[in-house]
């Protein structure tokens, strides 16, 4: 019985289609109709201008044959002559139709006297202006296809052609001249390009000519011999009958390596790049070859294999010194360097490892030496050498360091300085004096600065006991060294540049030197201060030197600052001054570690208010984030060090908001710092996450101490914007857009606690969030005037981009907000009524007030795309308040499951179908197609919904009450809305009386 109940249901759809698919008939024979009417007009059209083109130069011809006449009548006495001499007259033939008249004074002057007969007839061509018949869109597509020349002429144009040229020919008779040459003939159009080649057919002709060319079958048996010999030795591996052991076939390996390697080098001088490649990759197959036999099959020890590691990379040297290669020595440096990665056993033996990199340096430093003599130094491998040397014992000090280990540290430390503190010297020997690169600025710089850090490290136990002489005396010793150098290489003009660099190293060392020995607070302010007065003496006297030495002693105070701030907890840090009690001052403010911030931060400021002045934007925008960093530094410790915890958030608000002030009072006074301007937004678009971090540990924004905070914010805030007024725009729009998203997401903040303190629901906590931002929205887009101050004058410069991210916004909450079931507690739930989807229909109001906006006239009429999406949108509501409906009235999951319950879809198939058939008779009342379209096409939806989706509930009540619905509401619209509203054709014009039609003037005519 199921069965057949099945089939009945499908044919009782099916009958039901059939009006559906007689409407959409309609629809189209409508939409064909209207189209041939157009064509028909379009067809009258065309034919009308060509009866009117016909007519108007069959006149011009018949004008043009009257001032003929006129301009060759000839006197009585030489018509006579030419009777007498001519034996026939050839009587004028009277041409056919009517011919306008003509003025009687232009009839005086072309009339000849009666008693004389005209020399010779006129040609008289019989012109009508025929109807002409319109020609097929297919025949015009031809005859375009078929010349590339201009169109032929029409019928009534080649008659008039054909007619001026006999009478030009008949004029030139009677005057006596010969007759006119024809004119030249166009050119033919030339014959069509050949397609283009098939790019295949090279290929498949040369595999035709491999296969039927030359000794083809020795050709097609290496193939298969190929294909044999590969199948045996698969079938042997198979059957296990090759089995070389692992030291044969390594062994072999790099037999053939060496082998490569002997080929390569005697091929160097005729093949130079093959045999430097060949060099290189032989002897990385040797390496391989020693790294599988120790690390993968364990047939050998490290030792040997470390040494012959050793000894290929020595040789790798050696070749690229001999041939000038400078690929080889960077593959032997790298390939060196990272032997001892991949040859560890992990004993940590770190002697071994810095004696093994003290051979490759010493290498590297032969290599330098020897290359400054032949004048090509290698800087790559030079820079290789220092980053992989440093690189890793840096890494092997962090990891592994134990002051135990000082003495067997230290010695591999200083060789390696003193290696890379001479490689610069052979370096810029190599060069030339005009060369502009002679200084080779990563080691010159890098080799002391790191050195030195490292050296710090290695003496981490003394100056944990605030012992830091012995870093000092280090300090003094580089300053020494470099100075010496300096003294020694100054006679060479060639290292002039090397001997500046060395004096600024010896300078800055022994500076350095100075508060290793004193307190760190009081070194970090007087290098500040010392270095802003460095730079301000350069600029005024325009020398590099100064400002390059004012700039690293700001790098110097930082880092003099960062060594003396050690605070762990509460804890006192000792050094060679005393103590600093930087955790637990009694007194905020006034204390070294807030004043040495404040002193490095006042000195950049006074930098970039000196770099202002040479229009240097870069070093301006730099030095102004540089002192900005350090002021923000300086303020959130101290509220982390003496504000308590429960208040350090509206503090850091409060100090956020005081900073972003004086930025923009700065901005107003000095417009040359931007920067300022950009730290002023920041600050007031940074209340925003102040705002979620407040309401994470407090509740909301305004709790604990917290609407003070918002008091200044509040205050300070307005007054920043005033500040602005002439700021650029984005500066603006990210300022004025932080302080109006902050207020919206403070209030939104305090709503939501305040609905979960209640225990609302959860409709409830959703409309907290979107009464602000809808609201928030609704003014930009509909009141933005009321936002606009105190940027009253440039609002309108950025309000659009505000606009379209409060749009977002909305929209992204509004369709989160869906996915909600609205409970509305203490509230009973009734639809529509509820918070959750009151606020979404509010939604919906901004939404239709932006797709029924007014909109300019005069701009170009483009496809809205607004209004469908408005009801696209409404329909997804719908939908989703029909779900939550059956969620509180019939007690189904609010979950994916409940797509699954009779009940959910039949109330989906209800209220879709009344949808569509509301659309289909407003559609049909108001004669708006798109809108019956719109119904149809959900009443198609519906219909395929019944076949796929509720045929499956047909054995209870929900599922029988879906079809009968369906079937009742298209009965409905049977009734209403029966057709598709028509749209009126346009009715063709009536043709124009035709006007007489004009022939050429005849003997009666011109008489």
């Amino acid at each position: 019985m199921a069965g057949i109940e099945g089939v009945l249901v499908l044919i009782g759809l099916c009958l039901l289609a059939v009006p559906v698919l007689l409407v959409v008939a309609l629809v189209k024979i409508g939409g064909a109709k209207q189209r041939i009417s157009a064509l028909e007009h379009e067809i009258e059209v065309v034919r009308e201008e060509a009866r009117r083109a016909a007519q108007e130069a069959t006149q011009a011809y018949a004008l043009s044959r009257a001032a003929h006449a006129a301009a060759t009548a000839v006197p009585p006495e030489a018509a006579a002559r030419s009777r007498a001499d001519s034996p026939t007259v050839v009587e004028a033939t009277p041409a056919p139709g009517p011919v306008e008249s003509v003025p009687a004074s232009q009839a005086a002057s072309v009339a000849a006297p009666p008693s004389e007969a005209p020399l010779s007839p006129p040609l008289s061509p019989a012109i009508e202006a025929a109807p002409v018949a319109p020609a097929s869109e297919a025949d015009v597509e031809t005859a375009a296809a078929s010349t590339d020349g201009p169109p032929p002429p029409l019928p009534w144009e080649r008659a008039v052609s054909i007619g001026a040229t006999a009478a030009a020919e008949q004029d030139r008779r009677d005057a006596g001249l010969p007759p006119q040459a024809p004119p030249p003939q166009a050119p033919r159009a030339s014959a069509p390009r050949p397609p283009p080649p098939d790019p295949l057919a090279p290929i498949v002709r040369a595999v035709k000519r491999w296969f039927t060319e030359g000794n083809v079958p020795v050709k097609i048996g290496v193939m298969v011999l190929l294909a044999g010999v590969a199948a045996l030795l698969k079938y042997a591996s198979d059957q296990g009958w090759v089995r070389v052991p692992i030291e044969v076939r390594l062994a072999a390996i790099a037999a053939a390596a060496i082998g490569g390697l002997v080929f390569a080098w005697r091929q160097r001088e005729e093949r130079r790049s093959f045999a430097l490649s060949l060099q290189g990759g032989a002897i990385g197959v040797l390496m391989l070859v020693a790294f599988a036999a120790f690390k993968l099959y364990h047939l050998m020890p490290a030792a040997p294999a470390f040494g012959i590691t050793v000894v290929l990379v020595a040789g790798l040297g050696v070749l690229a010194v001999l041939q000038r290669a400078l690929a080889l020595a960077v593959f032997g440096i790298l390939a060196g360097f990272l032997a001892p990665i991949w040859l560890s056993t992990g004993s940590g033996n770190h002697v071994a490892l810095f004696s093994y990199y003290a051979v490759l340096n010493l290498g590297i430093f032969a290599i330098a030496w020897a290359q400054s003599r032949r004048q090509g130094a290698w800087r790559l491998l030079n820079l290789l050498g220092f980053l992989f040397t440093f690189g890793i014992g840096t890494v092997w000090g962090v990891l592994d360091y134990d002051p135990k280990k000082f003495a067997s540290t230290e010695p591999f430390l200083l060789l390696f300085f003193g290696l890379y503190l001479l490689i610069p010297i052979f370096y810029a020997r190599s060069r030339g004096e005009d060369r502009y690169d002679r200084v080779d600025g990563t080691l010159v710089f890098g080799a002391p600065l790191v050195a030195f850090a490292l050296q710090a490290g290695l003496l981490q136990e003394s100056l944990t006991r605030g012992d830091r002489m012995p870093l000092a005396f280090s300090a003094l010793i580089l300053a020494a060294i470099y100075a010496a150098l300096g003294g020694v290489l100054h006679r060479l003009s060639r290292m002039r540049p090397l001997v500046e660099s060395y004096a600024v190293l010896a300078v800055g060392f022994a500076t350095l030197a100075v508060p290793l020995a004193l307190s760190a607070g009081a070194s970090a302010s007087v290098f500040a201060l010392e270095g802003a007065a460095l730079v301000w003496l350069g600029l005024r006297q325009q020398r590099k030197l100064p400002q390059i030495s004012g700039l690293l002693l700001q790098v110097a105070a930082a880092v003099a600052y960062c060594v003396g701030f050690h605070r762990y907890g509460t804890e006192l840090v000792e050094n060679a001054s005393g103590q600093w009690v930087w955790a637990a001052l009694p007194t905020p403010l006034a204390n070294p570690a807030f004043m040495g911030a404040v002193l490095i931060a006042l000195a950049g400021i006074v930098i970039a208010y000196s770099y202002r002045q040479k229009a240097d934007r870069g070093n301006v925008a730099v030095l102004t984030l540089w002192a900005l960093v350090w002021w923000l530094f300086a303020g959130f410790n101290e509220i982390d060090t003496h504000v308590p915890y429960a208040y350090r958030w509206p503090a850091v608000l409060a100090f956020a908001i005081f900073s972003g002030w004086l930025a923009a009072e700065g901005r107003r006074r000095v417009r040359d710092l931007p920067m300022l301007g950009v730290a002023a937004a920041a600050a007031l678009a940074f209340a925003i996450p102040v705002a979620f971090w407040q309401s994470a540990r407090h509740g909301h924004p305004f709790a604990d101490g917290g609407w003070a905070a918002w008091m200044v914010y509040a205050a300070l805030g307005w007054r920043a914007l005033t500040c602005l007024r002439d700021a650029h725009a984005g500066v603006r729009g990210v300022a004025h857009n932080g302080w109006w998203w902050a207020w919206a997401t403070a209030i939104a903040c305090f709503l939501l606690e305040h609905a979960r303190l209640a225990e609302l629901g959860d409709a409830w906590r959703m409309a907290a969030i979107g009464v602000p931002l809808i609201a928030l929205t609704a003014l930009l887009w509909r009141r933005p005037r009321a936002l606009a101050a105190p940027l009253s004058a440039g609002f309108d410069a950025y309000r659009i981009p505000s606009t379209l991210v409060a749009g977002l916004a909305t929209a992204v909450f509004w369709g989160l907000s869906l996915f909600f079931p609205g409970e509305s507690e203490p509230l009973p739930w009734m639809t529509v009524l509820n918070p959750l989807e009151l606020v979404q229909i509010a939604g919906l109001l901004l939404l239709a007030s932006y797709a029924w906006r007014p909109r300019d006239r005069a701009a170009p009429q483009l496809t809205r795309f607004d209004v469908p999406a408005f009801a696209i949108i409404s329909f997804v509501w719908i939908s989703f308040a029909t779900l939550r409906a059956v969620h509180h009235w019939a007690g189904s999951p609010w979950s994916m499951s409940m797509l699954d319950d009779t009940q959910v879809q039949t109330a989906l198939t209800v209220v879709w179908s009344v949808l569509g058939v509301l659309g289909w008779i407003f559609g049909s009342r108001r004669g708006d197609r798109v809108l019956w379209g719109a119904g149809a096409a959900l009443m198609g939806v519906v219909l395929l919904k019944l076949l796929v989706v509720d045929r499956d509930h047909l054995g209870n009540i929900f599922g029988i009450i879906s079809f009968l619905a369906y079937g009742l509401l298209c009965t409905a619209v049977g009734y209403f809305a029966p057709a598709p509203p028509k749209a009126d054709a346009p009715k063709p014009e009536p043709p124009k009386p035709e006007p007489p039609k004009a022939g050429p003037p005849t003997s009666e005519t011109a008489a």
